[in-house]
């Protein structure tokens, strides 16, 4: 009987370890939620905005686009201006170079 309750007791002390790991990572920041058919601006006066798309205009739509390289990072700088960042912006690890230390 008392190996049955050390091996509980170490299982249930593992499996406490495993969540308060889980809690100290955090949650991952959730991704932006693009869908198709909508249009996503950055104002004149910077503002965001959306746009429920249409069909009839998409050839003048795209005669003048450029495709978003991958692994591009999009941000706000301090004096509200957007910017692009297609250089790294993680380390090795997988965490945000840029974040809080």
């Amino acid at each position: 009987m008392t190996g049955i309750s050390t091996k509980t007791v170490l299982t249930m002390a593992a499996l406490a370890g495993f969540s308060t790991c889980a809690f100290a990572q955090g949650a991952a920041p959730t991704p932006w939620e693009l869908k198709p058919d909508m249009g996503y601006a950055y104002g004149k006066d910077g503002k965001t905005l959306s746009y429920k798309m249409g069909t009839n205009n998409a050839g003048t739509l795209l005669k003048g686009a450029k495709k978003v390289p991958k692994g591009t990072l999009f941000f706000l700088g301090e004096n509200g201006q957007l910017y692009i960042r297609t250089g790294p912006y993680l380390e090795d690890d997988g965490r945000f170079k840029f974040g809080t230390n």
